[in-house]
């Protein structure tokens, strides 16, 4: 039996999980706290708890044939390399695929202009610089020790209850405008989709941006969203005069057009909802229901 060990069981794992459990996968994953592990394990999965300071027990390894790690790198490093990587590649030829999920952050800003994954890799906040550093060193394991590791450059992800619906439904989206300004996205079920063909076609150490086909300015996203609720449009608000903490504000400070060629090319990606249109067409029949 194929041994998912998601390595922080969050949103894209859920919905990776999901798919894997219905064909007969087990699943184990982790939470930073015993009540998420506790809720981990309500969906019918092994839930355990994984923080910087603990490592997982050796033995939970046992019987693990795929890997994602989506914990976030702290201003030290990975913490699940910082733990398990020892672990990880002494078992190197027990795993059929390593996952590691990164961001499109990693390129920096490119004022709106595209980038492949060939592009340089040139990240203009802290949190680009850590995945940076963390994509190299699990690189690195792969290349010393033969660990089967692949990147995920993950863009915007959005889905049930994380969405533009969502937010204009409880009060809370806003027309920020920033002129220039445009984000790539991704559905969290075209995400899974992407990591499952990966592990249907394993190729180590190769990097995939996971974005759908049509990057668009985040207004534009609002307004659309608001039209399919048939609710007034919010004012549009400029960056300069719009309150945004530190996290959202370093947002903004990158433009970019991710392209998605590869994963169509190179595995085969047929993507449900190729832009945020479809996606939200999708999300508000849950709305509704």
């Amino acid at each position: 039996m194929s041994h998912l060990l998601c390595f922080g069981l969050g949103f894209t794992g859920k919905a990776l999980a999901r798919g894997l459990a219905v064909r007969g996968w087990q699943v184990t994953g982790t939470s930073r706290s015993r009540a998420g592990a506790d809720a981990i394990a309500a969906l019918g999965y092994r839930g355990l708890v994984f923080d910087a300071a603990v490592a997982l027990p050796v033995k939970v390894l046992a019987g693990v044939s795929h890997v994602v790690i989506s914990v976030p790198p702290d201003n030290v490093g990975d913490p699940v390399l910082r733990q398990h990587g020892t672990g990880l590649a002494a078992l190197a030829a027990q795993f059929a695929w390593v996952g590691y999920l990164s961001t499109t952050g990693v390129y920096g800003d490119q004022g709106g202009g595209w980038v492949t994954e060939d592009s340089a890799l040139a990240p203009s906040t802290e949190r680009g610089g850590r995945r940076l550093k963390a994509e190299a060193a699990w690189l690195e394991l792969h290349a010393q020790q033969r660990l089967p590791v692949h990147i995920f450059r993950l863009a915007g992800i959005y889905g049930p209850g994380r969405n533009q619906l969502a937010s204009m439904l409880d009060g809370t989206a806003r027309r920020i405008v920033k002129p220039g300004q445009v984000f790539s996205r991704i559905h969290v079920e075209d995400a899974a989709a992407v990591l499952e063909a990966s592990m249907a076609k394993p190729n180590p150490g190769a990097a995939y941006n996971v974005c759908d086909d049509e990057p668009a300015p985040p207004q534009v996203v609002v307004a659309h969203a608001a039209a399919l609720l048939g609710m007034a449009v919010p004012p549009e608000i400029a960056f300069e005069q719009a309150e945004l903490s530190p996290m959202a504000r370093s947002f903004y400070a990158e433009s970019k057009r991710v392209s998605n060629s590869r994963i169509k090319r190179e595995l085969a990606v047929r993507l449900r909802f190729p832009s945020y249109r479809e996606g939200l067409a999708a999300l508000l029949k849950d709305v509704k229901r």
